[in-house]
């Protein structure tokens, strides 16, 4: 390390969105949670099958903890009709953080969504009860005949979220990975039990660079430049309820890079295996790196309720880090997030802290 180095340092990164698959692609996956930076993951349970229940979650977690035992994984259930008030009890009890919606048909996994929500207040209300952490996938499906479509599905859905803050004011609320100024003013207004995570690729993209781009594509897709900036400036602001979610979601490949006339390619972008240099690049591009460390760990910890204290610093030095073109493992490949592109930061060594 030179004198000139620059170090930031981050004490305890959190991810508090992150899919980790399962099989293969799972083992390659998981320990680049550890790799970017990340020692906190919460983890979502759209796998196929859902993560319905205590034991099928505590069971996943046992497998991460296996192939990446670094890392604290916060767990999470699917919102089904099989989830009562019951099962959030026992979901309590056996430590895991929250239940996950996603609207029927908006992303990957999502085929037995739901379709209204006024069938689950059973469970909202214990989960208020019970201090269980609610994650909204904001979006409602396309819908030609309300001219409801990809660009628009954020805005429409912002009506869900005021209400179930309405009749569940005491329920922790997280709408997930925000892309549009609609949602960050919403979220700002709503107050302390309602937060958002925003993702990295949602602050560096907008439509242009997804349209005829595989590897930019991802649900929700990202929107127009006043949206991009829209999540720049609330992380410049420095909010607290606005924080780190990536929503690194991979996909081999050949799911990415091919489409059929009746298939399109898979939805999500990859970013775990260099998400904290990733965010740290990103920021200092508009301003925001004093902002990092708040971003990437004391905001969603505080909103989340866990550690914040005697937390482990990661380091960052302001020096080149060229991106993989791919990652594999037996037969499993991806491709992160700007493949091949340099970022301005790396992650530092132990060395760095003296």
């Amino acid at each position: 390390m030179t004198s000139t180095s620059i170090i930031v340092k981050v004490p305890g990164p959190a991810d508090f969105h992150v899919h980790l698959r399962q099989g293969d692609l799972c083992e390659l996956v998981t320990p680049h949670v550890l790799q970017g930076g990340f020692s906190l993951a919460y983890v979502m349970p759209n796998l196929a099958p859902p993560i319905k229940n205590s034991d099928q979650a505590l069971a996943y977690k046992s497998t991460l903890e296996q192939i990446e035992p670094g890392v604290q994984y916060l767990m999470t259930l699917y919102l089904s009709l099989e989830l009562t008030p019951h099962e959030i009890r026992k979901a309590k009890q056996a430590g895991i953080t929250g239940v996950k919606s996603y609207p029927r048909g908006v992303t990957t996994n999502s085929e037995t969504g739901i379709e209204s929500y006024t069938a689950y207040y059973p469970v909202f209300e214990e989960m208020q009860n019970q201090d269980m952490v609610l994650n909204l996938h904001g979006e409602v499906p396309s819908d030609p005949s309300t001219n409801t479509c990809v660009m628009n599905a954020e805005r429409h859905f912002l009506k869900h979220l005021e209400t179930l803050h309405r009749d569940f004011p005491r329920l922790r609320i997280v709408l997930e990975h925000a892309t549009t100024k609609e949602a960050v003013e919403t979220v700002k207004r709503l107050g302390s039990t309602v937060a958002c995570t925003i993702t990295a690729h949602h602050l560096a993209l907008t439509v242009d660079d997804w349209a005829g781009q595989s590897f930019h594509f991802c649900k929700p897709v990202a929107k127009y430049p006043e949206d991009r900036e829209a999540l720049r400036a609330v992380i410049r602001e420095g909010h607290p309820r606005f924080f780190l979610g990536s929503d690194s979601a991979p996909h081999t490949v050949n799911k990415k890079a091919t489409a059929t006339p009746n298939q399109a390619c898979a939805a999500g972008v990859y970013t775990a295996p260099i998400l904290l240099p990733l965010v740290a690049h990103l920021l200092e591009s508009f301003g925001a790196l004093d902002r990092l460390a708040a971003f990437t760990s004391g905001n969603g910890r505080a909103f989340y309720k866990v550690q914040t204290t005697n937390l482990r610093a990661v380091t960052l030095r302001r020096e080149p880090f060229r991106i993989a073109e791919s990652l594999s493992l037996k037969d499993e490949q991806v491709a992160p997030f700007w493949a091949g592109k340099e970022l301005n930061w790396s992650i530092g060594s132990d060395d760095d802290l003296t």
